[in-house]
């Protein structure tokens, strides 16, 4: 199914958590906060949508990394109803496609019903004091490809490091649904 993410109130606290990635290692989204701005983007391995823009999440996240921005993706579908997102597969999909940040497993979908992640892909940009500063989507076309395309959530994040908040244009995401518990 094919959503929109709704609009949030930006300025607020964002919630705190604590996942595994998919090795148990524990990831505190507070330990990241410490340094700096976080890029928080619920994704899954099986979504179009993810696998469009997987490159170059890959690489605005590299290019983040480098301004002292952190990048977190989150997994929260049911991965007993799609196998393709079982915590093994997440391991092959972030090799593939060159992730060098955690890729954290929502087991119970708290983290993901705490930020009203609808869809996947959807991204939070969080400034360093964990405050919501930015909802969106990647770029002003919502796709992978960088062609006539303006960077909104590289850009956004940038500004954010420097000044706390972001001027930029802030348009839903669109991806497929996340697939909750039943």
């Amino acid at each position: 199914m094919l959503l929109n993410t709704p609009a949030c109130d930006l300025g607020r606290p964002a919630p705190l958590f604590e996942l595994p990635d998919p090795d148990g290692q524990i990831h505190a989204l507070a330990d990241y906060l410490q340094s700096g701005p976080v890029l928080l983007a619920f994704i899954c391995n099986h979504c179009p949508y993810v696998q469009a823009i997987a490159e170059r999440l890959a690489a605005d996240a590299d290019t983040l990394k480098t301004d002292g921005i952190h990048t977190l993706a989150v997994m929260s579908n049911d991965y007993d109803y799609v196998p393709a997102d079982r915590p093994e597969e997440m391991k092959r999909f972030a090799a593939a496609y060159g992730f060098r940040f955690p890729y954290l497993v929502d087991r119970d979908q708290t983290v993901a019903q705490a930020y009203g992640a609808v869809c996947t892909p959807d991204f939070f940009g969080l400034d360093a004091q964990g405050t919501l500063q930015y909802r969106g989507r990647l770029d002003d076309a919502g796709r992978g490809s960088t062609q006539g395309r303006r960077p909104e959530l590289l850009e956004a994040m940038r500004e954010i490091a420097a000044t706390g908040k972001t001027t930029q244009a802030q348009h839903p995401s669109i991806g497929c649904s996340i697939k909750w518990r039943g």
